[in-house]
């Protein structure tokens, strides 16, 4: 017995081993954090998870077996990087740094985090050799360490709002370096091309869960909230809001941690468990569809894709969301973590106005204050999921209670993708999840052997990937600290504040 997305891959796999399993979903849909949404004037629109690419071998497998074809966001003409009130055209993942002391710090930047990843293993972050000192240091205290220009840090928080929709104060630098190393590094999950954003489904994501759902039939039961689980019996006893009772051998849970607070459990939750839910928060998001008469952008040599970097811009990063046969214009934008919480409280029609006008900013053009249709789906309101894209660790917590993340309870087995050893919080990662929690279930029932829980996945022949090269120059270019140091500057920086250090102590500076 399991309910959601994730439960939907673990069912599956359950049913092919000739169990009878029953699938409890609280909402009216499967899909869970998949969303797509069709009506006249988008054909269809993915309002929750989308985007998926080289490496995610598990759901592309799914798509495949449903009859669901991928196509590739448009990244064929030039991205724009906005900052300080003006645009710069640019190509590739990141966008260019002409500043040579900026530079260097880039460079470092990504190097330091890569490199630092690698020292964790992705099924256990917490027995890295530093997991302490990282777990108790935020991304905000990395940055400040690594970063020496502004520009670097600027584009550093930018990244983190991106890809886990939360601030560099809020998360653990080990789960943070964790989180992208998981995902192939930090080109592999920021990229477009060859990286995690790709492609998308041609019809929507919710395709896939719902080609499972109908394959799955009356095992699936929906509106059914489930707020009772009871093992103190031979069979586990599930209770759902609908006031019915359900019995199973075992109960697979594919919900976030956070959402297992909705739930009685009899006899309690041992204690790191108990407490490990009380303090995974999600993350904060609200995903904006912007459509126009024609693809104005393009003809402006602009494929849709904007790194915007401005505090009082509502949008921190765009794609193109056009359809595949180039109908129904649309630029995709995300509202991301502080700003998805400062703006919460505008109408959807001042957060449409508002977007609108950053985008004729950033693109130079009076087209993208004139939209022919909005679409947005605020995730921090959706009381089954509690945010989006997932779940985000603060400092001290991965240490301490991330090894019971996916650590049975009696009869009680945890998906959800925050479980996931690879893509974690995207589609790739409740795919792993659900599937692994269904092979921990046939282990225990002595159908499988615990060698085979874990499974590598084959890549997918449609969507190979290629591996992202590196140039001598990015290998061995110093940081800021090591350039300085090279030209003896820091030495003269520590004479100097030694100097000033004793002038003031001595009374020769005023201590006001």
């Amino acid at each position: 017995m399991c309910w959601m997305y994730l439960g939907l891959c673990a069912t599956k796999l359950l049913v092919e081993s000739g169990l009878n399993p029953v699938l409890l979903e609280a909402r009216d849909r499967v899909g869970g954090r998949t969303f797509t949404v069709r009506n006249k004037e988008t054909k269809w629109v993915d309002l929750g998870g989308a985007y998926v690419g080289p490496t995610q071998n598990r759901i592309l497998r799914l798509a495949k077996q449903y009859g669901v074809k991928t196509y590739k966001v448009n990244e064929e003409e030039s991205l724009v990087h906005y900052v300080k009130g003006k645009s710069y055209p640019f190509k590739g993942p990141f966008p260019p740094v002409w500043n040579p002391f900026a530079y260097l710090d880039y460079n470092n930047l990504w190097r330091t985090m890569d490199k630092m990843g690698m020292e964790i293993p992705v099924d256990a972050p917490w027995r890295a050799p530093h997991a302490e000192e990282w777990d108790k240091m935020t991304m905000q205290q990395l940055f400040d360490k690594i970063c020496w220009t502004r520009a670097a840090r600027r584009f550093a928080t930018l990244f983190v709002n991106v890809n886990v929709t939360s601030e560099p104060h809020e998360v653990s630098a080990l789960w943070f370096l964790w989180y992208v190393k998981q995902c192939g590094g930090t080109m592999r999950i920021f990229s477009t091309t060859n990286g995690g954003q790709e492609r998308k489904f041609a019809g929507g994501s919710s395709q896939i869960s719902e080609g499972m759902a109908r394959e799955l039939g009356d095992c699936v039961k929906l509106e059914r909230a489930v707020y009772s689980i009871d093992q103190t019996g031979d069979l586990v006893v599930v209770k759902t809001l609908s006031e019915e009772i359900y019995k199973a051998k075992y109960v697979i849970l594919a919900i976030p941690p956070g959402l297992n607070l909705k739930i009685h459990f009899s006899p309690e939750m041992p204690p790191l468990r108990n407490q490990l839910i009380h303090r995974v928060p999600m993350g904060s998001v609200i995903k904006c569809m912007v459509y126009y008469r024609e693809n104005f952008w393009r003809k402006m040599g602009y494929c849709g894709s904007m790194v915007i970097e401005e505090e009082e811009a509502p949008i921190g990063l765009t794609l193109d969301d056009t359809k595949p046969d180039g109908t129904v214009p649309a630029i995709m934008g995300f509202i991301l973590a502080r700003k998805s919480r400062r703006l919460a409280g505008l109408t959807k029609e001042e957060r449409k106005k508002r977007i609108c006008e950053i985008y004729s900013c950033v693109l130079g053009s009076e087209e993208a204050l004139h939209p022919v249709h909005y679409e947005e789906k605020n995730w921090c309101e959706e009381e089954y999921s509690g945010g989006c894209y997932t779940a985000y660790f603060p400092p001290g917590i991965m240490t301490q209670f991330g090894r019971v993340l996916r650590e049975p309870v009696g009869r009680l087995y945890f998906a959800g993708t925050e479980t996931a050893t690879e893509w974690s919080g995207y589609m790739e990662g409740a795919v792993q999840a659900g599937e692994r929690a269904a092979r921990e279930i046939l282990c225990a029932m002595g159908k499988l052997h615990a060698s085979q829980i874990w499974q590598s996945e084959p890549e997918s022949l449609d969507v190979p990937s290629r591996p992202f090269v590196t140039t001598f120059w990015e290998r061995n270019l110093p940081s800021v600290g090591g350039f300085l140091k090279f030209m003896g500057v820091s030495s003269f920086l520590t004479l100097a504040t030694a100097v000033g250090v004793l002038a003031y102590k001595k009374g020769f500076l005023p201590q006001s």
